[in-house]
């Protein structure tokens, strides 16, 4: 996906930038067994530093990577579990002023989500497969946008160093055949992303189209794919996730090698 301006200047609202995007903010997980995830965050080097005031709901951290574990039964999350199992229910953005980058976003036809089952009490809309986009704009110097709702379990402590990975490089979506361009135009009519790479790969059994999409801030990246046939793993994932959605997650690293041979 090319180099990342993890360490760029933070982003103003501009021609380029209307919504204000400004990076990731987190990753909500759930799954019907959350101590399977426990254990694997763990085996990644995350630490378990937070947790809500009145939900079960936890947050694991490393570096600037934020993974927020859902377990809140009745929860969006924990719903989301129901109909497609594991998954990755939500992502949250940072953007320079949140309330005007969501009414904004409203504006350009986005779905609100407003019911009180959220992992965090901040705008959100409706994304891929009837996920959540939250918008957060209180982080860095702004202080912690989880300060109100969840407990530390060291106030004051520096995220966890783990084994090196310090930001969420990339989360890809894997749609149905014929929604390419519904979801490329839900990222770019509402937050300005553009397209930075084109893949149209065929192969002797199976083939794919993907198209890598940024956010103006440069921060945001997500690959959009759609199977050409019935046959390829975007076509099984379809089957088995009952539905478009998150297909995966990437962190980054500055010495790949080392934080591999660390877990």
């Amino acid at each position: 996906m090319g180099p990342f301006p993890h360490h760029s200047v933070v982003s103003e609202i501009s021609e380029a930038n209307p919504a204000g995007t400004n990076g990731m903010e987190f990753v909500e997980f759930a799954h019907p067994n959350p101590q399977e995830l426990r254990d694997l965050f763990a085996r990644m080097g995350y630490a378990k530093t937070a947790h809500h005031k009145t939900k079960q709901i936890e947050l694991w951290q490393q570096g600037d990577i934020t993974f927020v574990l859902n377990s809140e039964q009745g929860s969006m999350g924990m719903r989301f579990v129901d109909e497609h199992g594991p998954c990755a229910p939500s992502m949250a953005w940072r953007f320079v002023d949140a309330q005007y980058a969501y009414e904004r976003a409203l504006a350009k036809g986005a779905e609100a989500y407003d019911a009180a089952d959220k992992v965090l009490n901040v705008p959100a809309i409706k994304g891929i497969g009837g996920s959540l986009i939250y918008f957060v704009d209180k982080f860095g110097a702004k202080g912690s946008a989880y300060d109100a709702e969840y407990d530390w379990l060291e106030p004051g402590a520096d995220k966890p160093k783990g084994v090196g990975f310090y930001y969420l490089d990339h989360l890809t979506n894997n749609v149905k055949r014929g929604n390419m361009k519904k979801w490329f135009d839900f990222y770019a009519d509402i937050f300005n992303f553009r397209q930075i790479r084109f893949f149209d790969i065929k192969g002797k059994a199976t083939g794919l189209t993907s198209r890598a999409l940024t956010s103006p801030c440069g921060r945001i990246r997500i690959p959009i794919n759609e199977s050409a046939d019935d046959n390829s793993q975007i076509e099984e994932y379809l089957r088995d996730y009952n539905g478009e959605g998150i297909q995966h997650v990437a962190v980054g690293t500055d010495n790949i090698y080392a934080s591999t041979d660390a877990i």
